[in-house]
């Protein structure tokens, strides 16, 4: 047998596959591909349980929101029927929310709400309205027919909301005891 040169023994061997390492045994690169695919398993079972917390907290900030806005709204509806009209007008409620952002019985303008807001449950500028028999709006709702998750540990004045199964059943009407001040 002829001794066959180091250059030769070189051509003759096979090229290393793409991605094969020669150090590692068959064996081992089975496991280093199932420790990535456990990983990302795990990464995605932690983004999902993220994302549901993401989630919690957007609708809990977006209630926090939603009371403080119909605040604002119980509030401009309590100033609106109490203020003094001038030439003794009768005390009246608001025909619609626009009327609150001017109030069309005074001949300087008297602004009980700044705007009338978005409702933060569906994103939309349309609010339901609770009327007396006048046609009179005495409270506003949201449209959402979304279960809340705050159902109890309202405020004195939000007290009504416990237990209601649906955001449009919170209805923000104003109340005797809230305080009414004024505005310019």
């Amino acid at each position: 047998m002829r001794p066959v040169s180091p250059a030769k023994a070189a051509l003759r061997r096979k090229p290393p596959q793409a991605g094969s390492n020669p150090r590692l045994s068959a064996g081992q690169r089975g496991f280093t591909f199932l420790a990535v695919l456990f990983f990302i398993a795990v990464l995605g079972v932690q983004l999902a349980a993220l994302g549901t917390l993401w989630h919690t907290a957007v609708r809990r900030e977006k209630e926090a929101e939603l009371l403080f806005i119909g605040d604002e709204f119980r509030r401009a509806i309590a100033r609106f029927y109490s203020v003094s009209t001038p030439g003794g007008k009768v005390q009246r409620y608001p025909q619609s929310l626009d009327e609150l952002l001017l109030d069309p019985r005074f001949p300087a303008p008297v602004r009980h709400l700044r705007r009338v807001y978005r409702d933060p449950m569906t994103g939309l500028n349309d609010w339901g309205l609770q009327r007396n028999e006048a046609g009179g709006i005495v409270g506003v709702h949201s449209l959402s027919t979304a279960r809340p998750l705050k159902v109890a540990g309202f405020r004195e004045v939000d007290k009504d909301f416990t237990g209601k199964a649906r955001y449009d059943q919170w209805i923000f009407v104003p109340v005797a005891s809230q305080p009414v001040t004024p505005q310019p």
